[in-house]
């Protein structure tokens, strides 16, 4: 091994907006101090209560992905455990995602985007 994964870094309009909307689901705390990232308007991260750091950056009219248009893909996604898939669904968008595909009622999982388009797996 000659690297250990620091965090996963997301770009995004607003980085106030991700880290909270995140820290809605995951817990944790936005922007806690960490000698390895300067945080100011383009940069934020959320240090999860699992001790996974997300970061967040910010990019000029940044184009979310268009899940599942392969002209936009998603380029990579989180997978979410939840405890009630049916109770994250109603819950979730009402902190500001998108359910993209509820599915067909017979898998275990649903495809909802954050606040700045990202697809991730609930």
């Amino acid at each position: 091994m000659i690297a250990k994964l620091q965090c996963v870094v997301l770009d995004c309009a607003d980085v106030v907006e991700l880290s909270s909307f995140y820290q809605s689901l995951l817990g944790g705390v936005v922007n806690q101090p960490d000698p390895r990232w300067s945080l100011g308007n383009s940069w934020a991260t959320l240090h999860a209560d699992s001790g996974f750091v997300l970061a967040f950056q910010r990019v000029e009219d940044h184009q979310p992905p268009r899940w599942p248009d392969p002209a936009r893909p998603q380029q990579f996604h989180l997978d979410l455990g939840v405890k009630d898939l049916d109770q994250a669904q109603e819950e979730v968008p009402k902190r500001g995602a998108t359910l993209l595909d509820e599915g067909d009622g017979k898998r275990s999982w649903r495809i909802l985007a954050d606040p700045a388009g990202h697809p991730f797996k609930a």
